[in-house]
């Protein structure tokens, strides 16, 4: 660990970070494919049917609770109010590439905001019921050419514990299904090959509402609020976090380059705004609102989740951007940061404030170009066209529709 006596060194060096990047160039363009690819317009390139289901599937639950709009899952439902009046939206289904299915399976939320995922399963089941008995086109493919939104801590495995999510898997009718979801973990059961990782929901509005002057010092070197330990859920400690979270707290509480704690206060958007590194650690999931909150605040995000799949990976260039620390190594985290050359993190700095990457990572309202609805479309148009493999011969059957626990075959 840094000792007391290179304080002062790391000091200066924040201090010449901080107005050195007030006099250097603010922002960089992605350089090659990426920075394409994230620019791309998917209008033109693919077009989708919306179907029209009862509205117990979403509008309904939103009305039961209206917390559902600004809870970190919310993209199911903006996706939904997004495609209705997007211009890829095609009324005549048989000319659609893609289906969706406007379903809200994590508007089902405890007193205290956590969405409860436990229905989940009847729900889907119920609507791809539906599907398959009033329109022909979800069994032509059993589904290979529709796509969900399932922004759950472990997407469509629907359990926010993940051992039970992994023993669960996904839903079996959501197989050949594109699944949009902000779960994202390599060589894990609950991400399809075939998905799209996309970034949590974060207010946009509410961001804005608290930008400071881009010409103020980064002052503070390390920052992170948030849990360290779940005792409620995780009483004996390890199991939360893979215990990345308590390394942080147990090496680092008293580092005076580290600004973390538990507490949430009022200026955490500009605190972020006023750091270099802001820490990322898995929890749960491997995922977090923090990812968004640091990209869009030009704060260098410092990913500790091993094997983590990021949001656009096609698109945004993880690496350039952030800092990969691996979970066995958090205890060298005040090391690995103050060893980074002045230079690279400056470069990261430039490329965080390109205006095209902060985009990417929102849902405004209304959408807006090259943001997370058009990337998530961008997505879809690349998978284009469907292998002729995925169509079904007439009364061909691939899924099994009785396949997974008991209590997901009970009606919903």
């Amino acid at each position: 660990m840094t000792n007391r006596s290179s304080l002062s060194a790391i000091l200066l060096f924040l201090f010449f970070s901080a107005s050195s990047a007030q006099h250097n160039v603010r922002t960089e363009r992605i350089s090659g494919s990426a920075g394409d690819v994230l620019e791309d317009n998917p209008v033109g390139k693919l077009k989708v049917y919306v179907y029209e289901l009862p509205s117990k599937y979403n509008k309904k639950l939103l009305q039961k609770d209206p917390r559902c709009l600004t809870h970190m899952f919310a993209a199911e439902i903006f996706m939904h109010r997004f495609l209705l009046s997007s211009p890829v939206r095609t009324l005549n289904p048989d000319e659609a590439d893609w289906f969706y299915a406007p379903i809200y399976p994590t508007c089902d939320l405890t007193p205290t905001g956590l969405p409860l995922p436990f229905k989940s399963p009847r729900m889907m089941r119920s609507a791809i019921q539906l599907i398959s008995s009033n329109w022909p086109y979800w069994n032509k493919t059993e589904g290979a050419d529709h796509f969900f939104v399932v922004p759950h801590d472990f997407g469509a495995c629907f359990h926010y514990q993940e051992e039970k999510a992994i023993e669960r898997g996904i839903l079996p009718l959501l197989k050949r299904a594109t699944l949009v979801q902000t779960f994202g973990q390599r060589n894990h059961v609950c991400l399809d090959q075939g998905s799209i990782t996309i970034p949590p929901f974060a207010p946009p509005q509410k961001m804005q509402a608290h930008l400071i002057p881009p010409d103020v010092p980064r002052s503070i070197f390390v920052y992170f609020r948030g849990l360290f330990y779940d005792v409620n859920n995780d009483p004996e400690g390890g199991y939360y976090a893979r215990g990345a979270r308590a390394a942080v707290w147990e090496n680092f509480k008293n580092n005076p380059l580290f600004d973390i704690s538990t507490d949430h206060p009022t200026t955490y958007y500009e605190d972020m705004q006023r750091s270099i590194f802001c820490l990322c650690p898995l929890g749960w999931a491997p995922w977090s609102p923090r990812l968004v909150e640091a990209v869009v605040f030009g704060c260098i995000p410092v990913i500790i989740a091993d094997d983590i799949v990021l949001p656009f990976a096609d698109a945004i260039p993880w690496e350039e951007i952030g800092v990969f620390v691996a979970e066995k190594d958090v205890p060298e985290l005040d090391t690995i940061l103050t060893s980074i050359p002045t230079e690279v993190i400056l470069r990261k700095q430039r490329l965080l404030a390109n205006p095209s990457m902060k985009q990417a990572m929102l849902f405004p309202q209304p959408a807006q170009p090259g943001d997370a609805f058009h990337q998530i479309l961008n997505g879809l148009a690349r998978k284009l066209p469907h292998d002729g493999s995925v169509y079904l011969k007439a009364g061909e059957k691939v899924l099994n529709w009785t396949a997974g626990p008991v209590g997901d075959l009970k009606p919903w």
